[in-house]
């Protein structure tokens, strides 16, 4: 480990952390996630048994997905026209809100992640 809790992986690549906050029915203990940089964080969530929505399969056309990103907002790649235009329709927005299946973690930055309680899922089950 170097400092910030950041880890190397044998190949020399800093891994980094995706540290999930307390979410009522998801993660209701939070959860602290090795991340692999260049995944979408929606990807490594569900990889580490977080079940985020993903009503389009990922693929950039809904907004069940959506994250609000606490840290290391400024490490993220900007957010493309098409993410920004569905963001418009996520519920609780705030400024560094980002579609998890879009927003990829990046080499060497920790994140602090948080799920909404809500999202706008017409076809959800359970609500």
């Amino acid at each position: 480990m170097v400092p910030g809790g950041i880890g190397l992986v044998p190949s020399g690549i800093l891994m980094p952390q995706i540290v999930v906050l307390p979410h009522v029915e998801l993660c209701p203990e939070g959860a602290v996630i090795d991340a692999v940089p260049g995944k979408s964080i929606c990807d490594t969530l569900l990889e580490n048994g977080i079940e985020i929505e993903h009503a389009c399969e990922k693929s950039c056309a809904c907004t069940t997905c959506h994250v609000i990103v606490r840290e290391g907002f400024d490490a993220l790649e900007p957010s493309e026209e098409d993410e920004d235009d569905l963001l418009d329709k996520a519920w609780g927005l705030e400024r560094e809100s980002r579609l998890s299946c879009q927003a990829i973690v990046p080499e060497g930055d920790d994140l602090v992640v948080e799920i909404p309680r809500y999202s706008i899922n017409h076809a959800k089950e359970n609500h």
